[in-house]
């Protein structure tokens, strides 16, 4: 393992060791992210490779299904109104299409299959990011960047499997795909929504929805405009 590396999240605390498989872990002492080795990321290309064989349709119902998961909760909170990002679409968007279905103006954005940075130049009432989390590379800067471009009181979705503690993790196959490179718990959650100054609700065990505030005092404005930067 390597030595105590900084947590890609917060940029601010030591990962430390916390269990090593075919690939090593750590865990952030400050957020409590639970991160690999940069030295165990796939090379750019063969991580493609891995996202090329999801088959992700969008007449598809059980996918449909699985999707509904952060779909109807957000849904249910927005009231059928708003201009929203789906934030890691994939090569199949469906998340999107659904929204749209319901009424919604939607953008898309996919560092393989949809790289068009130009969204992060407008706001939106809300984002969302299922199964897109654990893929990050830099987690802090990305979250960062779609936080800025929420407007006040729009909604981050996300939709992940949360990590539990040391055991658990030791069996859970979630951690065995080579594409999984940070593993967020409830904890990480709770420290991301209390940086951000969100209001922060858990729907079920894998959905959260971190809400943005209307004010903020100048402190929390200052630091996560620190951490977008960094």
């Amino acid at each position: 393992m390597q030595t105590d590396p900084a947590c890609r999240l917060c940029l601010d605390g030591r990962a430390q060791p916390f269990y090593q498989g075919r690939r090593s872990y750590y865990r952030c002492s400050k957020c409590c992210l639970i991160q690999v080795a940069t030295d165990d990321f796939l090379p750019r290309q063969a991580e493609k490779a891995e996202y090329d064989l999801h088959q992700n349709n969008p007449t598809d119902a059980g996918y449909r299904k699985f999707l509904s998961r952060l779909f109807d909760p957000l849904h249910q909170r927005l009231g059928g109104r708003g201009r929203g990002l789906d934030f890691g679409s994939g090569p199949g968007p469906t998340l999107p299409l659904m929204f749209a279905e319901a009424g919604y103006e939607m953008a898309i954005y996919d560092v393989f299959y949809s790289d068009d940075p130009s969204c992060f130049l407008s706001r939106y009432d809300f984002i969302t990011a299922t199964e897109v989390v654990e893929h990050l590379h830099q987690p802090g800067e990305t979250l960062g960047k779609l936080w800025n471009c929420l407007r006040p009181g729009g909604i981050l979705g996300v939709m992940t499997k949360m990590a539990l503690d040391r055991e658990a993790f030791s069996r859970w196959h979630y951690k065995n795909d080579p594409t999984h490179v940070c593993f967020f718990s409830r904890n990480t959650f709770e420290w991301l929504a209390d940086f951000l100054g969100a209001e922060c609700e858990f729907v079920g065990d894998d959905v959260v929805m971190l809400r943005k505030c209307r004010r903020r005092n100048a402190s929390q404005s200052h630091s996560a405009e620190a951490a977008t930067e960094s």
